[in-house]
């Protein structure tokens, strides 16, 4: 794919200061594709985020960072109605849903006070999930996705195994590639195409944050025959290749970028 095929075109990235999100924004900034990214991040992490926009802008592509709750209906709002002042009569090529924000407490605790309460399970799932519905359905009505668009959401082997505190992280991610299968249902026939990427495990912030981690990067090293983890560029450089304009018939599937991790024992 040559650049001349994404040069000038939108994405917007839900998720896009770390991790596979920023990996994604500068891997299509690369390509010339302008970024628009949504985050929330405080104190001494904006500092990277600021480098982060520098590096994106550097590639000579318009860039515009929202530091945001994006699980906030209001601000949902008002962030669409300024994308719209910004791509004027043009569609986003792609959406990217990169939300890591979950409780990673047990159901079981010896202690109740320690375990999840209903109100962490029904965020887990609205932020994680829930929210790639709302987004879609808003950029859809203000005339943002179009034929030829896609999005993508990010999900992980947790929507089909289980470990210890991910229990729900894992409902989340179930009910995220769900939500992806049905909006690619209704979307399909607009020529929007919706997809979900399955990663392998991944040294990322969002990681680092699930108490055990540690043997989870271990029991992935043992299983994935390429004998490394899956890097935040395995899934940009995938998530680009996606975007050439000439792919339109993959839709409604959790793409597995993994190096074979699931297939080892």
């Amino acid at each position: 794919m040559s650049e001349a095929q994404l040069r000038g075109k939108w994405a917007l990235i839900l998720g896009a200061s770390s991790g596979f999100g920023a990996a994604t924004a500068l891997e299509l900034a690369k390509y010339g594709v302008n970024i628009i990214g949504l985050h929330l991040d405080r104190g001494a992490a904006l500092e990277h985020v600021q480098q982060l926009v520098a590096e994106i802008a550097s590639h000579g592509v318009q860039v515009h960072y929202l530091n945001m709750n994006i699980a906030n209906a209001e601000k949902r709002k008002e962030a669409i109605a300024q994308i719209k002042t910004w791509l004027g009569d043009q569609t986003l090529h792609l959406v990217m849903h990169s939300v890591a924000f979950g409780s990673l407490q047990p159901f079981i605790a010896e202690d109740p006070r320690q375990q999840l309460t209903q109100s962490q399970l029904e965020m887990t799932l609205d932020v994680m999930a829930n929210s790639l519905v709302y987004w879609v359905q808003d950029l859809w009505h203000a005339g943002l996705l179009g034929r030829g668009s896609r999005v993508f959401s990010m999900t992980s082997a947790g929507s089909e195994e289980a470990f210890k505190t991910y229990g729900a992280v894992s409902a989340a991610k179930s009910a995220l590639e769900s939500h992806t299968r049905q909006l690619a249902l209704e979307l399909g026939r607009h020529g929007v195409m919706v997809n979900c990427i399955m990663a392998g495990v991944t040294d990322t912030p969002a990681l680092r944050k699930i108490p055990g981690h540690e043997e989870i990067v271990q029991i992935a090293l043992r299983r994935n025959p390429t004998g490394r983890l899956t890097t935040p560029r395995d899934v940009a450089v995938t998530i680009r290749a996606l975007c050439d304009p000439e792919i339109e018939r993959i839709n409604g599937a959790v793409i597995v970028v993994d190096g074979g991790e699931r297939i080892g024992m």
